[in-house]
This record gives C-alpha cells, sequence and structure tokens, in this order.
C-alpha cells in the first residue's frame, strides 16, 4: 500500500519541520543620546509558540533605563495539535507496516484487520485536515505577531519620533511553510489510502463476488454452459452412428420399394407364349403352323 511507503516518510516531515523550528529576529534601537542606543537586540522564539513568553530588553533612551518587553500571542494549541496528529501518525504506519509484513494472516483474518485500519485511516484524514488548516491559519498569525514592524511597536522608544528603530535580521519561514505544505500532503495521502483499505474489507469483495446476479441466474448459466459443452464436444461423436443407421434404412427401404415394383409389374403384364403359327384352310384343316402366342390373362 501506499500508506506503507509512504505515510512514515511524511508524518516525520511534518512533525520535524514544525517542532524544530527556531525563529530569530534582530532590531536595533538607535536613541538621541547615542551613549544608550542598543544595536545588537536578539529575539529568539520557537516551537511551541508561546510568545506571550519571550521576552527582551530594550533602551527605553531615558535616564539610561531599560525595559523588559514580551511578544503578543499564545499560539501553542495548534502547534501541539498539529505536531500530535503527526506523531500518532507516524507510530501507527509503522504498526501497520508490522502487520503488514510480518502477519498478513492475521490482518486479514475474520475481516477484523482491513476493517479497523478503515477506520483509523478516515480518523487519520481528519485530524489531518483539521489540524493541517489550524496550523496554516496560525503560522500566518505568528508571521504577524513577528512581523519586525509590529515587534518595533511594543518599544516604548520607538514611538518617539527623535529615536531611529530598525530590524537587521528577519526570521526565516521556510521551515515552517514547509511543514504546512507536508501537513496537506498527508491530508490527501490518508485521504486517499481510505480507498486501498476499503478495497481490502469485506464490503468491497462481497460486491465484487456477487455483482447482481441471483442463485437461480447463477444455476442457469451454469446449465446453460454445461449444455454448450455438450453439444459442442459430444453431439457429432454420438450423432454419427444414428446417422448411419438411418441411411442403411433409407437404403433398404428403396430396396424394398424396388422389389415391390418390379413384383407388381411382374404380376400385371401378361405372360406371353411364342410359338409357331397355326393357318386352317377350310375346316379343321392345318394349312400351316406358324409361331404360337398364348395369353395368360390375370
Amino acid at each position: 500500500m501506499c500508506m506503507v511507503i509512504f505515510a512514515p516518510i511524511f508524518a516525520i516531515c511534518a512533525f520535524a519541520t514544525c517542532g524544530g523550528y527556531h525563529g530569530h529576529l534582530q532590531v536595533k534601537v538607535d536613541c538621541a543620546d547615542r551613549s544608550q542606543s542598543n544595536m545588537s537586540i536578539d529575539i529568539d522564539f520557537g516551537y511551541p509558540f508561546r510568545l506571550h513568553e519571550v521576552h527582551f530588553k530594550a533602551p527605553m533612551c531615558e535616564a539610561k533605563r531599560e525595559e523588559v518587553i514580551f511578544l503578543d500571542g499564545n499560539f501553542s494549541s495548534s502547534a501541539q495539535f498539529f505536531l500530535t496528529v503527526g506523531v500518532f501518525a507516524f507510530l501507527y504506519s509503522l504498526l501497520a507496516t508490522i502487520v503488514y509484513v510480518f502477519y498478513q494472516k492475521k490482518y486479514l483474518r475474520n475481516n477484523r484487520g482491513p476493517l479497523v485500519d478503515f477506520v483509523v485511516s478516515v480518523i487519520f484524514s481528519s485530524l489531518w485536515l483539521v489540524s493541517s488548516c489550524c496550523w496554516a491559519k496560525t503560522l500566518s498569525d505568528i508571521k504577524k505577531a513577528t512581523n519586525p514592524t509590529q515587534v518595533l511597536l511594543l518599544i516604548s522608544a520607538c514611538r518617539t519620533q527623535e529615536n531611529k528603530c530598525t530590524a537587521t535580521q528577519e526570521p526565516l519561514w521556510s521551515q515552517l511553510n514547509t511543514s504546512a505544505v507536508f501537513g496537506f500532503v498527508n491530508v490527501v495521502l490518508w485521504t486517499g489510502n481510505i480507498w486501498f483499505v476499503f478495497k481490502e474489507t469485506g464490503w468491497y469483495k462481497t460486491g465484487q463476488r456477487y455483482p447482481t446476479r441471483s442463485a437461480s441466474g447463477k444455476r442457469s448459466s451454469e446449465m446453460r454452459h454445461r449444455l454448450y459443452s455438450e453439444s459442442s464436444f459430444e453431439q457429432p461423436v454420438e450423432g454419427f452412428a444414428p446417422q448411419l443407421y438411418r441411411q442403411e434404412s433409407f437404403n433398404q427401404q428403396v430396396s424394398r420399394q424396388g422389389s415391390f415394383n418390379q413384383a407388381q409389374v411382374n404380376l400385371s403384364l401378361p405372360h406371353a407364349y411364342l410359338g409357331k403359327p397355326i393357318i386352317y384352310e377350310g375346316e379343321n384343316k392345318v394349312a400351316s403352323q406358324g409361331p404360337m402366342i398364348f395369353v395368360n390373362e390375370m
């Protein structure tokens, strides 16, 4: 399955890029009185993005005093939710990989394994969708909260026109942007995996095994196939002898008919006897005798 190969990889990429992020912002405050200027104010933040706990010191440009400033916002809930989903998805995908490889027969026994896998895939696809959307929105809020312009407005000395405040280094967001992208990739991956797991369940196999035919339709189809096989292979061999028998019967019938006709002709035609004719002269005197013909009338 595609989940076995790609799910652990993309899950690691998602929570590693989020949980391992460290941002760095650097600003400088140039006071009118140069003696109190601070040209290097470092602000570091990272996971779980509790910015309200991140603080730094900035000069007030008055009487050589400094103030402690905290950033605005607490974005830990969305970040932790996103990372938790990634970690559990990674662990489950590893467990599923072990089951697929070493316990395939137990996985398919009684159809329990595919059903559990199907339900878990639906749950994780939903969790990935929700957590990725929340994390994308939270990432946008983090960028606003750590915007150099917004941070400089928190410094009281920067609200005075005589002082000059600028940002010398801005945080890089490529890593967090990548984590959000990997989150939506996992959404697509786990949603597509639902179809592959569904094919292993009994619901899909039942529909494929008995699509539309009933039991009677199946028996009639088998009977037609059997009759077709018998008529195609056995009928010509078995029908050869009756054909010869019919031919012999026909010949005997023709022979009997010819004999009957011959007998009828013999009976119907008169029998002729050829002898010498007899010529009489006068009364009872034979002048000459020629061939004689006797007709036997029926």
